[in-house]
């Protein structure tokens, strides 16, 4: 397979130094020893720039009249040295944690991530410790949960509802969340499996223009990656309203002389109860638990390996139609079925291995293997169908998945021109047994099959990513990427009217997916950036194999031209107008089991977001989306996208000290949007706030979170949903919701030990 990578960097040109001395090294944590990514390096006098890959290692092949090295990273002391010190070090250099310092940012000159300097600050500033949290650090990303914490959470970004995943790519070490033919429904991404406090990185890409993502990735991506080390032990208590309890711990497993060789292993886990704010309580359990190594285990290969597993139980209340409170049949916090509830559970194991040849080239290569399972109860339209036993419907499933991953990246030089090239291979299979969905009655009562059949699908990806600077203020990325999938579900059920019988039906279709990109960096403090690109997320198998392939990968072509830059020290921006088009799609709907058609549609909005510094520990943040999006074939007045958010906004106000007291108010806002195609229905918009304060010593933190401080009453999920009540002689069409969190708050204490 390492042959294979190498052929295939050399077959797309990747080009052999000729001429100038080399200069390369390694960078790594004071503290941790660990390598560090994403480190600016400039050469001096000449200015030229590269960053440092996972390894911490950086390469400059061609280069002439070099005086110093400068280094530079957010969270870090920038450091100048001299090169023939670097040099006296063994190319080797350590930085200097620091506490961030927006003075000290750049805007970063290398192509490809326009966001990279606004989530380095974001991840270092927030305090989170909740899994539903961890999405909301994605300028712009909006989540709702309707149905118990152990349910993935909806997403709304660019006008889209992404549902629980359809239209976003998220990953966590590199290895996929979002679930395909989901049971519940496509891209299904379910992140509860991280545990907050082990993320060490987010990084985030709006648009279809990373030819390194494939499915799901319309509207963007997003990235989690875990801590390569642990600063510190930890245990962490936390109590509040409606019966909260969590429970954390993370201990080093290695020693310090360990830590000096650059070898570092952690555990860590975490246990949740609550009762939450429903009249209903959800008896919500969460268990969690993760560990990770990562060392150096040759002189050129690191190797970083993870395991985790998540399992959860829980109750649910619901949505519940608007006139069942209006006419006290239930409470703004009732339930009108308290059956509904779910249990999920996951396990991981994760391989990723960073080779560094000696010329600078790197090959990574990653496999991982997940086991899931999901059984899911609820309710949505009551007795609209079934007016004696009620519409329960059960959907379930177990899940194999398992796939590799491999690239080889090279620099090459065309005299003063430093050309950048990535080419990859992917792939990924996914198995289910007896994907259910039935009509049932008081959770386990089994009245009858509605879907049952095995899923198979198999992806095989390849890209090619290269990326062209000219000079130091000009970029161009271009990017290729064909995908192709193999459809199979084995249809179990006789009286399923979408398929002839039963047996296995197979399909296969295929996508080519071009991107483009241009940056033009006018100096350190500004940036400009095209970019334009295709990509695609696919659809359920159900679907698929009932259309006969027909429209199985719906395309996306999505611009954006944006701008990073600082008018003042202390102040950043990133703003954007950006245009996503979306081709008819063929969607399976998990909770009918049948086959939906909806058109074209077409969004554009702009971006803002700014962070800003006014005094060395005070930092403001606001981040003001806008999002327009109509159907292309529907009459005008007719043609709304339900659900799609228009405005929303976040941001707040951060106090942030390694010591003393510390902590943030923030809020959330989204307006009012349509709820059908037609707008006669609103789903109506909220504005929450929340509070965080902290004190905090070396060996301990004391820590008080209140969510919705104001105690704003609001509907954090809204569905049109045509529903029939119990008793009821005919069936309402009207917006159903879930009630987001009153006032609640909850105490923690942490204990600090090396």
């Amino acid at each position: 397979m390492r042959r294979m990578l190498i052929s295939i960097g050399y077959l797309f040109g990747m080009i052999s130094i000729i001429h100038a001395q080399a200069v390369q090294g390694n960078i790594t944590d004071l503290s941790s020893h660990q390598p560090i990514e994403g480190v600016t390096v400039y050469l001096l006098p000449n200015n030229m720039y590269a960053a440092t890959d996972l390894a911490g290692n950086f390469s400059f092949s061609s280069v002439q009249q070099v005086n110093s090295l400068r280094f530079t990273a957010i969270g870090y002391q920038s450091k100048t040295v001299p090169l023939k010190e670097f040099q006296k070090h063994q190319n080797s250099i350590s930085l200097i944690p620091v506490s961030i310092e927006l003075s000290a940012v750049t805007v970063s000159p290398l192509a490809g991530d326009p966001f990279q300097a606004i989530s380095r600050i974001d991840i270092a500033l927030r305090d989170i410790s909740n899994s539903q949290e961890v999405l909301r650090l994605v300028p712009g990303l909006f989540i709702g949960q309707h149905q118990g914490g152990g349910k993935a959470e909806q997403i709304f970004l660019r006008g889209f509802d992404c549902d629980h995943g359809t239209d976003i790519s998220i990953n966590a070490d590199n290895m996929p969340v979002n679930m395909v033919s989901h049971a519940h429904g496509q891209g299904y991404a379910d992140s509860h499996f991280i545990i907050p406090e082990t993320i060490g990185t987010v990084n985030f890409k709006k648009g279809p223009y990373d030819a390194g993502k494939g499915d799901f990735c319309t509207t963007g991506s997003v990235d989690f990656h875990t801590l390569n080390s642990l600063p510190y032990n930890t245990v962490k208590m936390e109590a509040g309203m409606f019966n909260t309890f969590r429970l954390l711990a993370m201990f080093n497993m290695l020693g310090e002389k360990e830590k000096q060789k650059q070898q570092s292993w952690y555990t860590a886990a975490e246990y949740r109860y609550t009762d939450s704010y429903f009249d209903n309580p959800q008896h919500f359990n969460r268990f969690n638990f993760f560990t990770k190594y990562y060392g150096r285990i040759s002189n050129n290969t690191w190797l970083s390996f993870s395991a985790s597993t998540l399992y959860s139980k829980w109750n649910a209340s619901g949505q519940i139609p608007e006139r069942a409170v209006s006419e006290g049949i239930t409470g703004y916090y009732g339930a009108l079925d308290p059956n509904e509830g779910g249990e999920t559970s996951r396990t991981n194991a994760n391989a990723q291995f960073i080779t560094t040849v000696h010329n600078g080239d790197v090959i990574k290569n990653q496999l991982y293997y997940s086991y899931y399972t999901f059984d899911l109860h609820t309710n949505f339209t009551f007795y609209l169908v079934d007016t004696v036993n009620g519409d329960e419907i059960r959907q379930k499933e177990a899940r194999n998945m398992f796939g590799y991953k491999g690239s080889y990246e090279h620099v090459g030089y065309f005299g003063s021109a430093r050309l950048h090239s990535e080419a990859g291979i992917q792939f990924r299979g996914d198995a289910t047994n007896n994907s259910t969905l039935s009509h049932t009655k008081d959770r386990y009562i089994l009245l009858n099959n509605i879907k049952l059949g095995n899923i198979s699908e198999l992806s095989a990806s390849a890209y090619l990513n290269e990326t062209l600077r000219l000079n130091d203020r000009f970029s161009i990325n271009a990017g290729f990427r064909f995908d192709q999938f193999y459809y199979g579900y084995n249809n179990k059920l006789a009286s399923d009217e979408l398929y002839p019988g039963t047996g296995l039906y197979k399909v296969s279709d295929h996508s080519l997916n071009p991107k483009l990109s241009f940056y033009y960096n006018q100096n350190e403090n500004l940036q400009f950036y095209l970019s334009l690109g295709k990509g695609f997320h696919s659809n359920d198998v159900r679907s698929v194999v009932a259309e006969k392939g027909d429209l199985s990968l719906p395309a996306a072509y999505g611009a954006d031209l944006g701008t990073v830059f600082k008018p003042a020290g202390n102040l950043i921006i990133n703003a954007a107008i950006w245009y996503i088009a979306l081709d008819q799609e063929n969607v399976y709907g998990g909770d009918g089991g049948t086959v939906e058609f909806s058109g074209k549609t077409k969004r554009a909005g702009f971006d803002f977001s700014e962070r800003y510094q006014p005094l060395p520990y005070l930092f403001l943040d606001m981040d003001l989306n806008y999002a327009h999006g109509r159907s292309v074939d529907d009459p005008k007045g007719q043609n709304y996208i339900p659900l799609a958010p228009v405005w929303t906004s976040t941001g707040g106000i951060t106090y942030s000290k390694q010591t003393g007291f510390n902590g943030s108010l923030r809020y959330r806002y989204m307006g009012d949007r349509p709820a059908n195609e037609n707008y006669s229905l609103t789903a109506f918009g909220y504005f929450v706030t929340d509070f965080v304060l902290n004190y905090t010593k070396k060996n301990y933190e004391i820590g008080l979170t209140i969510n919705n401080i104001l105690n704003t009453k609001w509907k954090e999920t809204q569905f049109d949903t045509i529903t029939r009540l119990k008793g009821e002689a005919a069936p309402v069409d009207e917006v159903c919701f879930t009630p987001g969190t009153p006032f609640a708050a909850r105490l923690s204490f942490s204990i600090f030990l090396k």
